[in-house]
């Protein structure tokens, strides 16, 4: 596990400048907020304002990222309001939390805009009752947001906006439909049901804590589509969550709340959270464990007996989350897994096409941009295929042809690096050869995408020329591909 998120490839050290770009924003947003003279609560929502500004918006293009930037307080500002107003009203808070879950999954049909905007609106409700939060609270609230997003925003898009560089692709939008078979939408009434589950059985753990719960069931279904990609981020949340227990035990319990220190352990999560959340949802919910007991450490409430209120609140959240999975409009993981390895392949030719572009001088070839798009495809056919991979999964032989799958496409992406590479060099020459290598790649993509398995295998010849050496490795791995993604009976990689 540890060694998945430092050899993880990161190309064009994308991870390393996210994370550490994360902590200088949320850094300032703090600092902001201290010298506004807000409260040390004021601090932490601000904090969590801007974590979420730099963690969350994913759009395509750095204008529209700063739209959805924009637009977060206009959608958590109300939903704070009415956490901090139904405090003293138990059952309409409730309600209203569950309303704001549907809503926020239910957003996401509409792009990165509306997954940033739910995943904002919900988490203010949350913070409201992290803070038990007030009506007469809320100027002082409302003020740490905002200006905490106006820093976050000063350093994505002032300070260090990489973006204009390298434009990052959008989190893929999961497989459409229509009505209960649009994945959204089965997905809003599976996280409501889950987090109703949880907030019951949460209030019976904890009448102060319960909304841990629910927050454990809505992140579980963040970033997942199928229900077996849904287990296995439950299990590795309870996992994430148990390890940072163990550390805060060792490291955030002995520190009792001291300023330096703790601010600096912050720090070092905060970088954890978004250096290992491309790569381990384990490591980053051990990062996300470890930040919430040390803010807690910060408030003066934390001790062993909070620590084993939130494991089993996190317990719960994950059980709330696996029943609404599996018994209310469950969503299978054939089509979602084969969609994603077909928009991954796809990828995988417009990347070889846009550097053979670039080699042969095109004016405006770049092929960088496709290379960010296919790192985020490859990290969403892992997630998709992780059920299949796991050790629990007693059919040996879809494991095994599912990490063929994986490893062939990490060879894929990895042919591809080296031929960006080679193409970024000026002195790199055009060998008539890569349009050739380039259609057959295009041909093997198409066969394997259009449901034909027959891909013609490639010999891979001794090259000199450095581009047409990687446009083979791609050819060879394409061509191995064919066996795992069919059976020899013609049956899918994965089960209906």
């Amino acid at each position: 596990m540890l060694k998945r998120v430092f050899v993880a490839p990161d190309p064009g050290r994308a991870r390393l400048r996210f994370a550490t770009r994360a902590v200088l924003g949320i850094g300032l947003a703090v600092v902001v907020s201290g010298l506004a003279g807000h409260s040390l609560p004021g601090a932490v929502t601000g904090g969590l304002a801007a974590l979420l500004a730099l963690f969350t918006v994913t759009d395509s293009t750095v204008r529209q990222q700063a739209v959805t930037t924009a637009l977060l307080p206009v959608a958590g500002l109300p939903v704070l309001a009415a956490a901090a107003e139904l405090h003293d009203h138990p059952l309409l808070r409730d309600l209203t939390f569950l309303a704001v879950v549907g809503a926020g999954v239910y957003a996401r049909r509409f792009g990165p805009r509306g997954h940033s905007l739910g995943v904002f609106a919900f988490m203010t409700f949350f913070v409201a009752q992290f803070l038990r939060a007030t009506p007469g609270q809320l100027p002082a609230l409302y003020a740490a947001v905002v200006l905490s997003v106006l820093a976050a925003a000063a350093v994505r898009f002032g300070l260090w906006c990489y973006e204009r560089r390298l434009p990052p692709s959008a989190v893929p939008a999961p497989p459409g439909g229509a009505g209960l078979t649009r994945v959204t939408t089965r997905q809003a009434v599976q996280a409501t049901a889950g987090a109703a589950f949880a907030l019951v059985a949460g209030q019976l753990v904890s009448g102060e804590r319960w909304y841990w719960a629910v927050g454990a069931t809505w992140w579980i279904f963040v970033n997942t589509t199928s229900r077996g990609e849904t287990l296995v981020r439950g299990f590795r949340r309870v996992l994430g969550t148990v390890i940072g227990l163990g550390l805060g035990f060792l490291v955030a319990v002995p520190l009792h709340g001291a300023p330096l220190p703790t601010v600096l352990l912050v720090a070092v999560c905060v970088f954890g959270i978004f250096y290992s959340a491309a790569v381990s949802y384990t490591w980053m919910m051990l990062c996300v464990t470890l930040l919430a007991e040390l803010l807690y450490g910060l408030l003066g409430v934390l001790g062993p007996g909070l620590l084993g209120l939130r494991l089993a609140e996190t317990g719960v959240g994950a059980l709330g989350a696996a029943f609404a999975v599996l018994f209310v409009l469950p969503v299978t993981t054939h089509a979602v897994t084969d969609a994603w390895i077909q928009r991954a392949l796809r990828c995988v030719h417009a990347c070889t096409a846009e550097a053979a572009a670039r080699l042969a001088g095109t004016p405006g070839a770049d092929p960088a941009p496709r290379v960010a798009e296919l790192e985020q495809l490859l990290g969403r056919v892992r997630l998709s295929v992780a059920p299949l991979v796991h050790p629990s999964n007693p059919m040996l032989g879809r494991k095994r042809r599912a990490r063929q799958v994986l490893a062939l496409l990490d060879d894929c992406a990895r042919e591809i690096r080296g031929l960006v590479v080679v193409a970024a060099d000026p002195e790199a020459s055009h060998d008539a050869r890569l349009a050739a290598a380039c259609w057959r790649v295009e041909a093997a993509v198409e066969a394997l995408t259009g449901g034909d398995a027959e891909v013609a295998a490639t010999e891979r010849p001794d090259v000199a020329e450095p581009a047409l050496a990687h446009l083979h490795g791609i050819e060879r791995a394409l061509s191995e591909l064919a066996a795992p993604l069919r059976s020899p009976s013609g049956s899918p990689l994965v089960g209906a």
